[in-house]
């Protein structure tokens, strides 16, 4: 199996600078990233690296995800968000677990032995948000297999295949919970192991918890509404 590794990228110089030179890189057969209009040298500094850059055509990042299938060569993808704040160690985990069949594979914060970023405080609204989400859709739409407890976490990966029969949306941002949604729909295998996050060391996420929850609470209503 060939398996294709992509940054996902947004202004995310010194993230790239902390967790590129410590990219397995040489265990993947093709590396690349997907840039959502970065304009603070991500992206030179990207290419100075030797790594290619694709400008992804439309905004969001259900369409980072949707490009990064649609241009990788492998048979599976593996993306992951430099952001110095998980281990590139953790890279090494997804071969072996595409090669025992998995079609999605997701590295968890919610599991056993990982870490999430707020673990550290009394108040955890993003964790317990998320937790929520996760156990309301595995309710909802899940008939056999695992249930995944960390639905928002971007750091994953999945054949090819197997994206193209999810026909995820390309637009908004409601991804990392589709994928999974679309998985327990179609029946599509799935595994999750555990990740150990840190919080960031620049910067603030581009994705704040209330915006962001009022429009994947959106995404649901509007799966529950699909057909297919």
């Amino acid at each position: 199996m060939k398996i294709s590794l992509c940054l996902i990228v947004w202004n995310e110089l010194q993230g790239c600078q902390a967790d590129v030179p410590n990219l397995p890189i040489s265990e993947f057969d093709e590396v690349f990233a997907v840039d959502g209009g970065s304009t603070d040298g991500t992206v030179e500094y990207l290419e100075s690296q030797g790594i290619k850059v694709h400008r992804q055509p439309k905004r969001g990042l259900n369409a980072a995800y949707v490009h990064a299938n649609e241009v990788a060569t492998g048979d599976a993808v593996v993306v992951f968000f430099a952001k110095g704040t998980l281990p590139t160690g953790d890279l090494l985990k997804f071969r072996p677990l595409f090669d025992k069949g998995n079609d999605l594979v997701i590295a968890s914060r919610q599991l056993p032995g990982s870490v999430n970023e707020e673990d550290a405080h009394f108040f955890r609204p993003r964790k317990w948000a998320v937790m929520g989400l996760a156990a309301a859709a595995a309710l909802v739409w899940r008939r056999e297999g695992p249930w995944v407890r960390d639905v928002l976490h971007g750091f994953k990966g999945w054949k090819r295949e197997a994206f193209k029969r999810m026909k995820v949306l390309d637009v908004g941002l409601s991804i990392d919970i589709e994928m999974v949604v679309r998985s327990y729909k179609l029946r599509i295998s799935r595994v999750e192991f555990p990740t150990q996050e840190i919080s960031r060391g620049y910067g603030e996420t581009h994705f704040k918890i209330w915006p962001t929850g009022k429009r994947l609470l959106g995404y649901l209503w509007f799966e529950l509404r699909r057909n297919d």
